[in-house]
């Protein structure tokens, strides 16, 4: 099964598909990424919204993918009652968490093209899939507490695509937590779109057991939970893949 690396927004991402894809392609793959790394990184200090944040180019001037990406967040932030936002405390605007989501999503629509017997792609270890589920993809679920080791492995298909992760193992207190009691320490959501799944793993994470029911109650997701003393919660379908395993 051929398999392409790069390195992206601060990160790496593979790429298996289940037929040979040409060079061209895969470049044309990674100038997804980096467009979205060049326009929405704060580490770049050219990049758009690095001059948004220095107040040297003004929102509702920007180009048409910043506006629009975030006012999905915005929407999102309100949809979660603030657990996720795209803003810093400081009032910075900061997309991070929906960009690489985002841009997960484009290149999907190359990848359809690339390889339609199949597809899998992992950034930064969130997860999308081929919506062809005749060969579905077994994806682990990393073990917080052994980063070489694994919680379990869940099984992608219909109406599951997509996995994502947000936890505090490698890099840290990243997330502002609106949950002072911060109730876990990785969240991970199995959904049907990767928008969706790294939106709420990070809005769970911030927002604790309240978000996380609210989540679940609202959306058609599957959820594992890492407390701080190691104890999980899962939803049903994840609870008895943790049986079997």
């Amino acid at each position: 099964m051929p398999i392409h690396t790069f390195e992206t927004m601060g990160t790496v991402a593979s790429i298996r598909t289940r037929t040979a894809t040409r060079p061209a392609s895969l470049n044309r793959l990674e100038s997804v990424f980096r467009r979205y790394d060049e326009t929405f990184s704060l580490y770049r200090p050219a990049s758009e919204l690095s001059r948004i944040a220095r107040r040297e180019h003004e929102l509702m001037n920007s180009t048409a993918g910043v506006r629009a990406a975030y006012a999905e967040a915005v929407e999102w932030r309100n949809l979660t009652a603030g657990d996720f936002t795209p803003h810093r405390p400081d009032g910075i605007i900061d997309l991070s968490g929906i960009v690489k989501a985002l841009s997960m999503n484009e290149a999907a629509t190359l990848l359809d093209r690339m390889s339609p017997e199949g597809w899998l792609l992992d950034v930064g270890g969130d997860i999308l899939s081929s919506p062809s589920f005749d060969e579905p993809w077994h994806i682990g679920i990393v073990d917080p507490a052994d980063r070489t080791g694994l919680l379990c492995s869940v099984l992608l298909e219909a109406p599951w695509r997509a996995v994502a992760t947000s936890g505090t193992a490698e890099r840290g207190e990243h997330v502002w937590r609106t949950d002072a009691t911060g109730d876990f320490t990785q969240v991970t959501v199995v959904a049907g779109d990767i928008v969706t799944a790294d939106v709420l793993a990070t809005a769970i994470l911030s927002g604790g057991r309240a978000r996380l029911d609210a989540a679940t109650a609202d959306y058609a997701i599957d959820v594992i939970t890492v407390g701080r003393a190691g104890e999980l919660l899962t939803t049903p379908r994840l609870r008895s893949v943790l049986a079997a395993s």
